[in-house]
């Protein structure tokens, strides 16, 4: 199983697209700058190609790993070394008749979902405790990382 490395770079542009608009300030926008004491100036003083540009690339890293967690094929594929050559008949015969199975959109925003429930909002909300951002800073931001991986997974799961 080859890793498709356009589907991943998709991915990590989609998050892009969420961002435009889940903190348009008409959607979470005005209570997510409130929330992390962002300002309109401090906004205009930032690198911007520099910012999208790591962000793309932090999401690109993030959709490694989704594409472990939503195509169920990789943990087969990890249990024979990560190498299909050497793998036993019993492989083989697997990939034949699961190969492509639970390959779906849907299937993959599950697990993004899953993910981002339990992984990337409890990773937020700890550091929203220690940094003392209140519960709507926890609610907005981990709220746009479960989007975020739910239609990363999807994307991911189902290009083929």
């Amino acid at each position: 199983m080859e890793i498709n490395f356009l589907a991943l770079i998709v991915a990590a542009i989609s998050t892009l697209l969420v961002g435009f608009v889940w903190y348009h300030p008409k959607v979470f926008g005005t209570i997510w700058m409130k929330e992390s004491g962002m300002t309109e100036d401090k906004m205009k003083g930032g690198n911007m190609a520099l910012i999208f540009g790591m962000a793309v690339f932090y999401a690109f890293l993030i959709a490694m790993v989704l594409q472990t967690l939503t195509i169920h094929q990789f943990g087969a594929l990890s249990m024979v070394g990560g190498d299909a050559t050497i793998a036993k008949p019993s492989y083989t015969a697997f990939m034949a008749d699961y190969g492509t199975a639970f390959r779906t959109f849907k299937h993959g925003a599950l697990h993004g979902f899953i993910t981002g429930l339990f992984l990337a909002l409890p990773i937020i909300g700890t550091n929203a405790l220690f940094e003392r951002k209140s519960y709507k800073y926890t609610l907005v931001s981990g709220g746009f990382w479960i989007v975020c991986f739910m239609l990363m997974g999807g994307i991911i799961c189902a290009w083929k």
